[in-house]
């Protein structure tokens, strides 16, 4: 959510300031309580051996699962998605496990010099069992971006009704994700610079960001004040989302052997002018690799389908749901 010049010129300060630490550690505290008073836990919480679990549960009917990207939350799916949904689902927007309001997978991952994450596997197995102890069966699960692996690790392994994938980071990719990713998601990165990126982090350098997902679209009216980007920014879930990141190519690579496997209904939606996650990379090579798999292509749509072309997702949940006998 930082360009690299400022990435660059705030981890220059953290090596150079090491006496101001009194001084930053207040600044980041207070940032942090008004942007969790600011954007408050939405839902209910579960706990799952001991760690909690944020969700959101609205509507009535067969169960959908939603699952948020990279630096995303509840909030993205509750900003006009989900009352879509609610007349004739059940839908449950969770956080995933260290973002927005739900706990790491285990302490093993916290702490500012790790560089250790939940892979997309722990995470779905974390969420799995929280829908279990809400009373979730046999549920539609559908991803979105980063979400988008998660929820393939939750078809392979724990027999949902149908997946749909949404700009879904699914494959392998060529070459690396940068400066801010490298940086932040290092042993070094993690414990000087995300910290001051926490203090410092201009209010209109995280509207260009949230602006930069949805080209070439526009965010919704409204999107920005309530998605609560500065939830993202603080420090544990700041690190916790850059490690997820950096460390997924692996998983991935390991899943897409298992792809084809799969034999339950899924649906693939995706536009052709995402640059974040480029369905060159991703959904064209997932469709050809899942027998029976549809993939939507959206012409000229961005990053952000679910809500700049919300009516194509939700066919696509629905043409999911037919599939799997649940409508």
């Amino acid at each position: 959510m930082i360009p690299k010049k400022l990435a660059s010129s705030l981890l220059i300060v953290a090596l150079a300031l090491p006496g101001c630490g009194l001084v930053l550690e207040n600044r980041i505290e207070r940032r942090e309580a008004a942007a969790e008073a600011a954007y408050p836990s939405e839902g209910r919480f579960v706990e799952v051996a001991g760690r909690r679990v944020h969700y959101v549960q609205e509507g009535r009917g067969p169960d959908l699962v939603l699952i948020h990207g990279a630096s995303g939350s509840t909030r993205d799916f509750t900003a006009g998605f989900m009352e879509r949904l609610t007349d004739r689902y059940r839908v449950t927007a969770f956080d995933r496990p260290g973002l927005g309001y739900s706990d790491n997978v285990s302490e093993a991952y916290e702490g500012p010099f790790n560089t250790r994450s939940a892979s997309p596997a722990e995470q779905a197995a974390m969420l799995h069992r929280a829908a279990g102890m809400i009373g979730i069966e046999n549920p539609i699960v559908m991803g979105h971006s980063y979400g988008g692996a998660v929820a393939m690790a939750w078809g392979l392994r724990h027999d949902p009704a149908a997946l749909v994938i949404v700009s879904g980071a699914t494959q392998p990719w060529p070459g690396d994700l940068g400066l801010l990713y490298n940086v932040t998601g290092s042993s070094l990165g993690g414990a000087a610079l995300v910290p001051l990126l926490t203090a410092f982090a201009p209010e209109a350098q995280v509207e260009r960001t949230i602006a930069s997902i949805f080209e070439p679209q526009e965010p919704p009216p409204g999107y920005e004040a309530h998605i609560g980007a500065a939830l993202s920014l603080r420090r544990a879930s700041f690190r916790t989302n850059a490690r997820q990141v950096t460390g997924l190519r692996p998983h991935v690579t390991a899943m897409s052997r298992d792809y084809p496997a799969l034999r339950l209904p899924v649906e693939i939606v995706h536009g052709t002018a995402d640059t974040i996650v480029p369905i060159d990379v991703h959904s064209r090579p997932l469709a050809r690799q899942i027998p029976g798999a549809r993939l939507t292509e959206l012409p000229g749509i961005g990053h952000m389908p679910h809500h700049v072309s919300a009516g194509a997702v939700v066919a696509a949940i629905d043409r999911a749901a037919r599939q799997a006998g649940l409508r």
